[in-house]
């Protein structure tokens, strides 16, 4: 018997959460057991170390709606939740956490909330459970400065319990730590985004596996996406601003060169084999060159985005059809 496709895929990456698993599989399952909606649970095993994989087969034995991916090494969250997408079959594509901090009750809130007209529903953790300064201070800072950057206003990028269609994944690729800036992301093909208040539990098992040495790498990433986001329409106008400074600068080089005595540079000269200054236009043709490096780069940004980013069916990339 061939299994009927779901309504929404449950996706959720799990490291080390041994405990959690059992008590998780029974919240989802009464979550939604009274909403009449079909679902599968994606469970993936980021390369665990204890026993969560043989407590996420368990959970298979007990109900099939409750699926298992392992991973064979420990590649992150981003990975891990990329993996699930792929084989996620639902409409609705909805992530959380394996730690039980995140609600599956708040689930149909999420899914009510899409069905307002919305692409992308992420939760916030208004009154979150978590230590002050080591977690709830760098978060606000973070959410802040992700929301500045890339002019998303979302007060809780970090919360996984978020809810999306599963048409805005589909041309999506994520690498390191950037699964927090799927809903930046998603806007570049016209996503809707909007946020609800989630309930948010304190941990009781397990440890966390995050901390404030992420800022960093968490801000690093911020700056590829700035890039990815600015850069996506029009390169060309973005590089052109870039070469700007350049060009003036070899315009002031190449007049200093031939306005100014000679007399006037010994202090700066570097002699040429016959006498002549060479410091301005050595160095006029250095800002030239870049000059005209920015350019060849948005030129050719420009060619790949026009016509290397264009397969068939991208021409209804981010169009709703109306019926």
């Amino acid at each position: 018997m061939v299994d009927s496709v779901p309504e929404i895929s449950l996706v959720i990456p799990l490291f080390n959460e041994e405990q959690n698993v059992r008590p998780l599989a029974d919240r989802i399952h009464s979550a939604l057991a009274y909403t009449g909606i079909s679902y599968e649970v994606i469970a993936v095993d980021d390369g665990s170390r204890d026993g969560t994989l043989p407590e996420l087969e368990a959970a298979h034995a007990a109900d099939s709606r409750f699926k298992v991916l392992k991973l064979r090494g420990n590649f992150g969250q981003t990975q891990a939740m990329m993996a699930g997408f792929e084989r996620a079959r639902g409409q609705v594509i909805v992530t959380m956490d394996g730690d039980l901090q995140n609600d599956p009750t708040d689930i149909p809130k999420l899914l009510a909330t899409l069905d307002e007209g919305y692409d992308v529903v992420c939760g916030w953790r208004k009154d979150r459970k978590d230590h002050f300064l080591s977690r709830k201070l760098p978060s606000k800072i973070a959410n802040r400065l992700i929301a500045w950057t890339t002019g998303v206003h979302v007060h809780d990028y970090g919360c996984s319990l978020k809810a999306y269609r599963a048409s805005v994944l589909r041309h999506l690729h994520m690498y390191s730590d950037m699964h927090r800036f799927i809903p930046a992301m998603v806007t570049l093909s016209g996503a809707r985004v909007t946020e609800v208040v989630v309930t948010h539990h304190p941990r009781t098992a397990g440890k966390s596996k995050y901390g404030i040495s992420r800022t960093l790498k968490v801000a690093l990433d911020l700056v590829v996406i700035k890039m990815i986001i600015s850069f996506a329409s029009r390169p060309a106008h973005w590089f052109g601003i870039l070469s700007v400074p350049f060009f003036l600068m070899a315009i002031i080089s190449f007049v200093l060169s031939f306005t100014h005595h000679q007399k006037k540079l010994e202090n700066l000269k570097i002699v040429g084999p016959e006498g002549m200054n060479i410091t301005f236009p050595a160095i006029g043709i250095l800002f030239s060159i870049v000059f005209l490096h920015c350019i060849a780069l948005a030129l050719l940004s420009e060619l790949v985005l026009k016509t290397g980013d264009y397969r068939p069916g991208d021409a209804r990339r981010g169009q709703v059809e109306v019926v």
